[in-house]
């Protein structure tokens, strides 16, 4: 199962696909997400992620009951929804320069978009694929409506049932769109590795006949290596300059250094899936060398016969197996042998 972005084949055949995830992550500055753009290039992104709303698409002005974030616990408590996303957003006037500059450093760009405005608009742009957030997992219209575009989707899941994945799946290929990929997702921020349950990932590929990924909140990239082990094909980071400089998704998103890492060993991960091999591999073939087998450990003489005092099982393999020990203890040699000779049934009987 395999998708393709713009020419990039993304599947089980290549390395994991690394997309950074810009989100809110700007601080309200261009210059800051050009910068985002060139550090997620140099650390191995192969693609950059952007939303696109602006706060009267995503909320309401109002301080109502749900509107206001009551958590505790939450990074955002006590934060109203439309303030929040107003700081968050990303201006829509920023899309082109920033998709210019991504596209000049060889990183695809694309976005999430969360209403029919967003699409038309991202349209003009032509984005080389869409996101739907985890969230909207749910918003079948939008998915008809992103389906409906021809462009490959990448599906996250986060709370999503079974039944609800199966729902925008089948939404989006009865809108004529398979080009399906489902991100595994926990839809906290920052995750923690025990709520991931990456054995989902394979499960999703069965289940519903799509490449998996892995949109991570976790801190640090083990997370996303133990999913390119049960199959992931696509990992998804918030990315940032600093976590140090603040901002909404800063907390949980990674700095260059660390999505540079993520990119070594995500590819090193998949580098090590191989298939399932016994009996070692061609690169081994020297090492055999260092098996044990059966010498003689001291000088004899024709007609001696072989013992624990005069035989023993070493390093390196050119004598015979170490099963045959039993074999030939008590049996006679046919000819004098120096000490160090790699026993071998000529020298028998």
């Amino acid at each position: 199962m395999t998708i393709s972005i713009a020419g990039r084949e993304i599947g089980p055949a290549g390395r994991p696909y690394l997309i950074a995830e810009m989100s809110g992550n700007h601080n309200q500055s261009l210059e800051r997400a050009l910068e985002i753009v060139d550090r997620a290039a140099d650390a191995g992104a192969d693609a950059i992620k952007l939303q696109t709303y602006t706060p009267d698409t995503m909320t309401l002005d109002v301080r109502a009951p749900g509107f206001v974030i009551e958590d505790a616990g939450s990074l955002w408590a006590g934060r109203q929804l439309y303030d929040l996303y107003r700081e968050a957003y990303t201006p829509w006037e920023w899309h082109a320069p920033i998709m210019e500059r991504a596209a000049r450093r060889g990183l695809h760009c694309f976005s999430s978009p969360f209403d029919d405005t967003a699409v038309a608009f991202l349209e003009t742009l032509d984005v080389p694929a869409y996101k739907i957030a985890s969230f909207e997992c749910v918003d079948l219209p939008l998915i008809r409506r992103v389906a409906a575009t021809g462009k490959p989707m990448i599906i996250s899941t986060g709370m999503a049932s079974a039944a609800e994945i199966d729902e925008a799946v089948r939404t989006a290929r009865n809108a004529g769109n398979a080009n399906i990929v489902l991100l595994k997702c926990t839809s906290t921020y920052p995750a923690t590795p025990a709520n991931t349950n990456l054995r989902t990932i394979p499960s999703m590929r069965d289940t519903f006949g799509c490449p998996v990924g892995l949109s991570d909140h976790t801190m640090g990239c083990g997370v996303a290596v133990a999913a390119v082990a049960f199959g992931a094909v696509v990992v998804e980071k918030h990315f940032t300059l600093s976590r140090a400089d603040g901002g909404v998704d800063a907390a949980f998103s990674m700095e260059p250094d660390e999505f540079r890492q993520l990119r070594v060993e995500t590819e090193r991960a998949w580098l090590a899936l191989g298939g399932v091999i016994y009996g070692g591999t061609p690169d081994e073939g020297k090492s055999r060398m260092f098996r044990r087998s059966i010498y003689v450990a001291r000088d004899m003489k024709a007609g001696e016969v072989l013992g624990e005092h005069n035989v023993r099982v070493v390093r390196p393999s050119l004598g015979l197996p170490p099963r045959f020990l039993e074999v030939v203890l008590g049996k006679r040699v046919n000819r004098d042998l120096a000490a160090g000779t790699p026993l071998d049934w000529s020298h028998i009987g």
